[in-house]
């Protein structure tokens, strides 16, 4: 399963700009909606399109591998 690490990057981006960043402000900056955008993070297995990565990868000024991470499903039912 793919797991998007969007919560640990508006985090990283919080304690940087020395203030809170909501899903409300990555929507706007973005363009994806706030559900979307919730569900990614909430939802195992959600599947999203390539241009929402690319939208926030370039938001987060990151790479491919900093916003999402596969986790084998072994994992998961431990």
């Amino acid at each position: 399963m793919i797991r998007y690490r969007i919560q640990e990057l508006l985090a990283e981006k919080q304690f940087r700009d020395g203030r809170r960043v909501t899903l409300m402000e990555l929507s706007e900056a973005t363009g994806i909606s706030r559900v979307t955008l919730s569900k990614m993070i909430n939802q195992r297995g959600y599947s999203t399109l390539t241009d929402h990565l690319n939208r926030l990868c370039r938001y987060f000024n990151c790479r491919l591998e900093d916003l999402a991470e596969y986790v084998p499903d072994e994992e998961l039912k431990t």
